[in-house]
């Protein structure tokens, strides 16, 4: 038995739990640099803005409708997130925590009513951090993936659903007859794993509703389509076949990229940016216990700006595995270096960690080097202490820059609100 955990509208969901102002209007929150919208409150879904919707396309709707535009705020969003699955992890004795809004929970071994302890669960979650979500429980991933879109469903769109399985949804609860009536009403693309391309093909062989996904014979589903789908045919008919991750696989490589605010043209702003990439990065692959082998260096100009085209990358080789930042910072200025040329634009540039492998594989050679090939692992972990306690950035390299508030290439953040929970001067007073 699984449980999935899910907020609603997550990022809208954080930033009213500190302006309660915005209950009841259309907000969004924008992407990098305020360009489209990646979360909606079901006020601005009302509207027909839909995801991903660029931010100048629906911006006539803050005079017309009243329509709130918010740039993206995850500092506030992962702290809310962490405070979130904390208190999900009640629920049962395992947790995978899929998404920054979304926790499988194992139910193994639970006795009682599981739709009262999910309510339970839900209550506290919404009393102690303020953000509402939906939980959905069945026998598998997938069905209870589809429990958790009916529970929100049945919450937003009174009549779609029955009335009880909103909030939570307990498909495993259900009669027979009234789990097949719930699977008939639900469309196939609502199904976790069957993409816009399946569902066509799907529709067009006649194939409409969950229940008629769920009665297909998983043999033929392979034949036809793919044995991803046959997959998720087996677990709409119970079998398990996806189980619970408690600890994600290492990635293959790390990246970070960022689109600029404004175009960048000068050398100096691009180390300064590929630094910072490199820094974040490093960060992420000491997490993970990795070290990397080469660093890939990239920048481009916009392909939608007028101007001369400028698209290059290169791979800089380490001559050792490593996850320490100076190096790994310094084999990105290095790869900038090379591919820069003057005249052109950037609009974004990125660093990616290549051909990783664990941090306990060691590279026997012999020490040729001078102070800079010390193992610098201690200090590392001194830095990855410091920045997650006061704040990311709090100690850098310094060819990152020494003012924040004076790089030419940082994001456009014109609507940011403060970090409420993770910034002493942010920190709301409440007075009487």
């Amino acid at each position: 038995m699984y449980a999935l955990v899910d907020g609603n509208n997550f990022y809208v969901s954080c930033e009213r739990v500190f302006r309660p102002s915005l209950n009841g209007r259309p907000v969004v929150v924008l992407s990098n640099n305020d360009g489209c919208a990646v979360a909606r409150s079901n006020e601005a879904k009302a509207l027909g803005i839909k995801m991903g919707a660029p931010w100048f396309q629906i911006q006539h709707l803050e005079h017309s409708h009243g329509l709130v535009a918010l740039s993206a705020n995850f500092v506030l969003y992962g702290d809310m997130s962490d405070r979130m699955m904390s208190l999900a992890a009640g629920l049962g004795p395992t947790q995978e925590i899929y998404s920054i809004d979304e926790s499988f929970i194992g139910l193994q071994g639970l006795r009682g009513d599981l739709t009262k302890r999910s309510h339970a669960i839900r209550d506290r979650i919404n009393q102690w951090v303020g953000i509402p979500c939906g939980i959905g429980i069945a026998k598998t991933k997938t069905l209870a993936k589809l429990a958790n879109h009916i529970a929100k469903t049945a919450e937003r769109k009174p009549g779609s659903y029955p009335a009880e399985l909103a909030q939570v949804c307990n498909l495993a609860a259900l009669p027979a007859q009234d789990l097949d009536d719930v699977l008939a009403a639900t469309l196939v693309e609502d199904v976790w794993g069957v993409g816009r391309k399946n569902a066509t093909q799907l529709h067009e062989g006649g194939v409409h509703t969950v229940l008629d996904l769920a009665r297909m014979d998983p043999a033929t589903v392979r034949r036809r389509w793919s044995v991803v789908l046959e997959r998720t045919v087996r677990e709409l008919q119970g079998m398990e076949c996806i189980a619970l991750d408690d600890a994600p696989a290492p990635k293959q490589e790390i990246a970070c990229t960022r689109s600029f605010g404004r175009a960048v043209a000068d050398l100096p702003a691009l180390l300064e940016a590929v630094s910072e990439f490199a820094s974040r990065a490093a960060e992420k692959l000491r997490k993970q216990g990795g070290v990397a082998s080469q660093v890939l260096v990239f920048a481009h100009t916009s392909p939608f700006r007028p101007g001369p085209r400028f698209n290059r990358s290169v791979v800089v080789p380490l001559r050792r595995p490593t996850a320490d930042t100076s190096q790994l910072v310094r084999a990105a200025a290095t790869g900038m270096r090379r591919i820069y040329e003057p005249g052109y634009k950037m609009a974004k540039a990125g660093v990616m960690l290549l051909d990783l492998a664990p941090g306990s594989v060691l590279q026997g050679e012999l020490d040729l080097e001078d102070e800079d090939g010390r193992d610098r692992s201690r200090l590392m972990v001194a830095l990855d202490a410091l920045n997650g306690r006061y704040g990311k950035g709090t100690v850098h390299v310094a060819s990152t820059g020494v003012d924040n508030q004076t790089r030419t290439w940082g994001m456009k953040q014109e609507r940011r609100t403060p970090a409420y929970t993770t910034c002493w001067d942010d920190v709301p007073i409440a007075r009487a």
